[in-house]
């Protein structure tokens, strides 16, 4: 990525969470808790689908690709977020935070087409039973996957190639704990009309395409489940769909709050609640989401479980 700014605005200071020193231990120890359960939650996921031949099906591949983007995701301002509560000297150079505005986007904008695929996955699911395991083969799922890595890379390299050629000559203070687009833009010296335009057009397009698909496929589910003549058959069929409901109301809603309303309708508290629920929240709340009120991850959970308990006990008797 070359990084051209002609600006005079060499570094950011991130003004973070609180500017109460007596608050800035509490908050870490906090979100340092937070972060690690975000890790270790989403990689018990990929572990458990990863190793337990019964989970290995479409639908937990794209969990699995889900978790691995969530922690992708809160890598992207955690890390740094938990360094500035520590520091007295929160700053961010220019490059480091293009970096992370590219990744920003880049997770983010994954993290919408996984949640669109695996709605297009319990449609076919429910809708075309039969035809499921013919429909989502091993080359489609791949494919799928692959092509949302791919759209959301040059998506990502877009904008950001705009926004580092931009003039940024002071004041350099964001009011966040990471490199955001909107505090971006409420500092740069140069005419963002247009580039204001973009994020409303392209930028809606790759944030809503997915979001509509997801409404869509949601409509149809619905219409089959209510053709179901057991009531038992539709509370399955709604049980499998409403962990994956819940992650995209609580992902697209901040989404939309943070990007898509008036600058001047928004205050700094609000903009940093509505940051703190889709960049650290939600990562959080995933696993939590779809491995409580899910019966299979919970049985593979525990006989992985038993399987390392035996192979202790087995150990520990040898040395004996």
């Amino acid at each position: 990525m070359n990084l051209v700014n002609v600006s005079t605005v060499t570094e950011f200071f991130l003004l973070g969470l609180s500017h109460s020193k007596d608050q800035q231990m509490p908050l870490f120890a906090l979100f340092f808790t937070m972060y690690l359960v975000t890790v270790l939650g989403n990689l018990l996921i990929v572990a458990v689908i990863g190793s337990s031949q019964e989970l290995h099906n479409p639908m937990y591949f794209f969990l699995g690709n889900l978790s691995f983007v969530d922690i992708c995701f809160s890598s992207v301002t955690a890390p740094l977020m938990l360094r500035n509560l520590l520091w007295d000297r929160k700053t961010i150079c220019f490059e480091g935070c293009m970096s992370q505005l590219f990744f920003l986007f880049f997770t983010g904008s994954m993290e919408c087409f996984v949640l669109a695929v695996m709605a297009y996955d319990r449609l076919v699911a429910i809708n075309n039973p039969l035809r499921y395991l013919y429909i989502m083969h091993r080359r489609m799922c791949l494919a799928l996957i692959v092509f949302s890595w791919t759209f959301t890379a040059l998506h990502s390299l877009l904008h950001i190639s705009i926004v580092a050629s931009m003039t940024f000559c002071g004041p350099n203070k964001i009011h966040e704990y990471f490199c955001d687009l909107p505090p971006l833009l409420a500092l740069s010296c140069s005419d963002t009309s247009q580039y204001d335009l973009l994020v409303f057009t392209e930028g809606s397009f790759v944030t809503m395409s997915p979001f509509v698909f997801v409404v869509i496929s949601y409509c149809r589910i619905l219409k089959t489940i209510l053709k179901i003549q057991s009531s038992t058959g539709r509370y399955q069929a709604f049980s499998t769909c409403s962990s994956h409901l819940t992650s995209v109301g609580l992902f697209f809603g901040t989404i939309f709050f943070t990007y898509f309303r008036p600058s001047s309708s928004s205050s700094v508290e609000d903009n940093r609640s509505v940051t703190v629920v889709y960049s650290v929240l939600t990562p959080l709340l995933n696993p939590f989401i779809y491995s409580l009120r899910n019966q299979q991850i919970k049985a593979a959970v525990k006989k992985i479980y038993h399987r390392m308990f035996r192979i202790n006990t087995k150990d520990t008797g040898k040395c004996k």
